[in-house]
């Protein structure tokens, strides 16, 4: 029987009304009473339920971060928000509420039930991110257009569908329509499809999907090769060396050049430009394809120290669990031993070699993590030296082949000055055979005017060139200050966390010690 709402007035989801809920669908009996005493933390709820709570706003959910089943039908909710951190939330109901779009369900990917029966909803959309779905109830809501049926086509393991109550449920072709365009889906409206009608409905919309089938091909190829895209320049932007492998950085140094452009009008630039664009590119070209050995070089460095530390600790871990198994087995026969002495003084002795067989083993693998702390501490000093090498002569190499890509520029800068310089002259004795445009003439009034021309050209290329060179420098510098200092952060959490293992390994053999110690004598 569904519980009536405690009041009529709309109620906040705060942590009072949340802890009520939690405590109400707890363990009951001895174990719900101890829970109670200790408290229940958000985080290890799995399921909550708040229905029929005259909820106007989702609220103040964020610490159930492991929550997998959240009930919220039977409420006045109008908006879909503040679940974002209920990523592991695998059962949503919002039947019976006021929500009037489909909204804030980014985060949900492991989402596999969606309930919204009988709401305001009148599109189907923004539930790309739920690649689980496998149940989506919209049913009694005002949803009018069948093209929201295509939508869904996305949702590859869709199976249970309700859009009974909607505009679109009336329609004639609605079942045959659903049917044709969604293939996998199993139920309908709460009733198993039937096998023959699905074929039939496949059969009467086959022109239609045939054609849509094709869109979604081409639409999924351009995607596939977006994707293949991105992943190469990732790829590239990994070895620092992006967009050098063709014109981008050549094209971009004209690309806010007015003057350059203007210029470019004149007899004999064309070619220039030409060459010179040519000979640059062959440069970015060097560039790239180096980085991108560079970059392979620094990866089998990073695999193979990484395979190094990995390979130490699991060796010095194996020889810790060695010495503990012994402990272990020597340590049953030692209690037993004590157990059954009956002499006082033999007991009490027998104690204290059993103590000293603890401190001895804490001593041992203490031991063990120190000497593993000294070999990761040359292999990580080893490493961090061959990648500020590997990162040095990379830089190096950069700045050299940059320094070729400047060269260029100032040839071409000379050769274009040149050619300018000429160009005035014969403007001036009326000699100039071409016709030029009104806005290249306009730079030949006098010899200043056309040399600031070329000079804020050539400024800008160099700029291009310059900032082109800080940046990946700055970038691969940056790069391996990062990854040296989380490795060593990296090492000293590792050991941290290995000596409060040890810790607490100890700590647990002697209180298990001092228990019997104390259980034996008093007895």
């Amino acid at each position: 029987m569904n519980r009536l709402c405690n009041s009529l007035e709309p109620r906040v989801m705060n942590d009072d009304m949340l802890k009520l809920a939690v405590g109400e669908q707890g363990p009951q009996e001895e174990a719900g009473q101890l829970a109670k005493q200790e408290g229940i933390l958000f985080k290890d709820v799995l399921s909550l339920q708040l229905d029929f709570q005259n909820i106007l706003r989702i609220d103040n959910l964020w610490q159930f971060e492991n929550l997998r089943k959240l009930q919220l039908d039977n409420n006045i909710i109008e908006r879909i928000e503040g679940l974002e951190n209920l990523t592991h939330l695998v059962w949503l109901d919002l039947s019976f509420n006021n929500i009037e779009a489909i909204e804030g369900l980014d985060t949900l990917v492991n989402l596999e039930d969606l309930s919204l029966f009988n709401n305001r909803i009148s599109k189907i959309d923004s539930l790309d991110a739920l690649v689980k779905l496998q149940v989506l109830s919209l049913g009694n809501n005002q949803i009018g257009n069948m093209m929201n049926i295509i939508y869904l086509r996305r949702f590859k393991d869709l199976r249970a569908l309700s859009l009974s109550g909607n505009p679109i449920a009336e329609a004639e072709d609605y079942k045959m329509f659903v049917w044709a365009y969604l293939p996998d889906l199993v139920y309908l409206d709460s009733r198993r499809i039937d096998d023959h009608m699905k074929a039939q409905a496949e059969v009467k919309h086959q022109f239609s999907i045939d054609e849509l089938k094709h869109r979604e091909h081409l639409i999924q190829a351009q995607q596939a090769e977006e994707q293949a895209r991105q992943a190469e320049l990732e790829e590239h932007q990994a070895a620092f060396v992006e967009l050098l492998n063709g014109s981008f950085l050549f094209d971009s140094m004209y690309a806010e050049d007015v003057e350059g452009s203007k210029l470019a009008a004149l007899h004999g630039v064309g070619e220039l430009l030409e060459a010179y664009k040519d000979k640059f590119v062959i440069i970015c070209l060097n560039i790239f394809e180096y980085g991108l050995k560079q970059q392979e070089k620094r990866r089998v460095e990073l695999d193979t120290f990484n395979a190094c530390v990995q390979e130490a600790v699991q060796e010095n871990r194996e020889q810790g669990k060695l010495r503990i198994a012994k402990f272990e087995e020597k340590h049953l026969l030692s209690l037993s031993a004590i157990r059954d002495e009956s002499d006082l003084a033999s007991m009490e002795a027998r104690i204290v070699a059993y103590s000293e067989d603890i401190t001895e083993l804490s001593s041992v693998l203490m031991t063990l993590e120190m000497q593993l702390v000294e070999q990761l501490e040359e292999t990580i000093n080893m490493f961090e030296r061959n990648i500020i090498d590997l990162v040095g002569l990379f830089v190096e190499n950069v700045q050299s082949l940059m320094a070729q890509c400047r060269d260029l520029e100032n040839h071409h800068h000379e050769k274009l000055l040149e050619i300018s310089i000429n160009t005035l002259e014969k403007v001036v004795k009326g000699e100039l055979d071409e016709d030029l445009p009104d806005d290249v003439r306009a730079l030949f009034v006098d010899k200043d005017t056309i040399v600031n021309a070329v000079g804020t050209s050539h400024d800008i290329h160099l700029l291009k060139i310059d900032n082109r060179e800080d940046e990946l420098v700055t970038r691969v510098n940056s790069w391996c200050t990062h990854l040296v200092d989380k490795i060593h952060k990296d090492e000293i959490m590792r050991n941290r966390k290995r000596v409060k293992e040890i810790n607490q390994y100890i700590d647990h053999m002697q209180n298990e010690l001092d228990n019997l110690d104390s259980g034996d004598i008093l007895d």
